[in-house]
């Protein structure tokens, strides 16, 4: 996902963006830990007098309250990124700028167009249906994004993944030219097969959303080139690695941890009359089953590796993707897996026992992976989705406890006009940064909290989003016509 500085102490890709902006929380913590550490073992009783942007709420017992509604803070940030000015191209600057500031200009050149967009256009498709379809701008951003993905990020038209979608690149080159981030430490024409599965999925979806051919045309070829470039999968094995040169077929990375994308991509093809992913498909679910979930955590055997484009350590285990599949498994629940209660909680507790950490207030937050455990937006507002989904299909009220807490936390860190910050937990925060942890990543875990526990929604926004008339719309949109 991030910043090509893999290998540095403390993951330098990220904290150079927010340095800047100091970390007084981080400092006394530190401070806590280091000096008092058997006087205190639980940092949930804790009470900050501001988190994030704004003052703390408590109740009787010490526990989190929200600033505002969930659906208020979401709204805001909505709004903010409504008025996004367009930049090159004429697309809103944050889809082409994967470092954006408070004033949304771009802060560095290297981009994750299908992280970064591809989980956008869940996001905003959520939140449009969400909002009963009423503004047709929040779609017209959802196809800025899909635009992006299918004109600017495809690989060149030859190799064995032709015309597949990039994992990253540079925002300065319309279309895309060469990689960036760790892809680029291996060769300019370097994609992670999974980012095509995950944007894939997602132009697939707009394309249900729109009507829009191109969508689909995108999604099919990414899933043809999957299929033709799959490999047996064993214990040591993912069926396909993390890293393929697009062009001449070499590969790195043996154990790659993302593949729900992959099983979706496949599934909603074939469901709309595209049978022949069912091979792949089930090939690609029996080792999900029989290894994947199974997998030992130590770092030497686990499934659950490498996920993050900045990142080339090839034993860096995530939280991202077991949470990502946690969740495919609550949505589909016995017509996908007979044991998906037990492998959902399976999955969830993996991400609790090695990345998670108790917050002030009785907040569990949750970092990203092995070399960087700090709680970015996109992996810890990962944990308050996903485990709403799960209490809600019956999991238990700790896990009730867990997203309300979590996802409650992550409103603190969207400021009052909306502008959100890349990680939380400072108490100086930086406005901006990584845009799939400011936002892209994050809308569609609120999405899917407030839908699955309704007592969770508030009495209605307290902003008014920025629309276009229908007139402002592409000829081509399904909404125009």
């Amino acid at each position: 996902m991030e910043g090509s500085k893999a290998h540095m102490p403390l993951n330098l890709r990220r904290l150079s963006t927010s340095l800047i902006a100091g970390s007084l929380l981080s400092l006394a913590l530190l401070l806590v830990l280091s000096c008092a550490r058997p006087q205190v073992q639980d940092l949930s009783t804790l009470r900050l007098q501001q988190v994030g942007f704004h003052k703390a709420s408590y109740d009787t017992d010490g526990k989190l309250l929200p600033w505002t509604s969930w659906e208020d803070a979401i709204a805001r940030e909505m709004a903010w990124y409504l008025n996004c000015p367009l930049g090159t191209n004429a697309y809103p600057v944050f889809v082409y700028a994967t470092f954006m500031d408070e004033h949304y200009r771009p802060t560095k050149t290297e981009i994750i167009p299908a992280t970064q967009n591809g989980m956008g256009i869940l996001s905003y498709l959520k939140y449009w249906e969400y909002n009963g379809r009423s503004n047709p701008k929040i779609l017209l951003w959802a196809r800025k994004m899909g635009d992006y993905l299918v004109r600017e990020s495809l690989t060149k038209d030859v190799g064995p993944y032709p015309r597949f979608t990039r994992s990253t690149g540079h925002h300065t080159n319309f279309p895309i030219k060469a990689s960036s981030q760790g892809d680029e430490k291996f060769g300019p024409d370097v994609i992670e097969p999974d980012k095509g599965g995950l944007a894939g999925y997602a132009l697939f979806k707009l394309f249900q959303a729109t009507g829009d051919e191109r969508y689909l045309q995108q999604a099919l070829h990414n899933a043809e080139c999957l299929a033709r470039n799959m490999r047996k999968g064993d214990a040591r094995h993912s069926p396909w690695p993390f890293r393929v040169d697009s062009v001449s077929g070499r590969s790195w990375g043996r154990r790659s941890g993302n593949m729900a994308f992959n099983l979706r991509l496949f599934d909603e093809l074939i469901a709309a009359g595209h049978p022949e992913f069912q091979v792949p498909r089930t090939a690609l679910w029996t080792w999900i089953k029989a290894y994947q979930i199974p997998s030992a955590d130590p770092r030497s055997t686990s499934l659950w590796i490498q996920f993050f484009e900045d990142q080339t350590a090839e034993d860096n285990r995530t939280s991202w993707a077991p949470l990502e599949l946690a969740r495919y498994l609550i949505e589909k629940k016995e017509p996908l897996d007979p044991d998906w209660k037990a492998d959902a909680e399976r999955l969830i507790q993996f991400a609790l026992k090695h990345f998670s950490a108790a917050g002030p207030g009785g907040v569990t937050t949750v970092g990203e992976q092995d070399v960087d455990r700090q709680p970015w937006g996109g992996a810890c507002s990962k944990l308050g989705g996903v485990t709403a989904l799960f209490y809600a299909a019956g999991g238990g009220e700790k896990y009730r406890e867990i997203a309300y807490r979590n996802l409650t936390w992550m409103i603190y860190h969207i400021d009052k006009d909306g502008c959100p910050t890349e990680r939380t937990g400072n108490s100086i925060s930086l406005r901006g940064g990584w845009q799939e942890d400011c936002h892209t990543d994050v809308i569609h875990n609120f999405m899917d909290a407030l839908q699955a526990v309704p007592e969770w929604r508030g009495a209605g926004t307290l902003v008014t989003l920025p629309t276009v008339s229908p007139g402002a719309l592409p000829a081509h949109s399904f909404l125009a016509k």
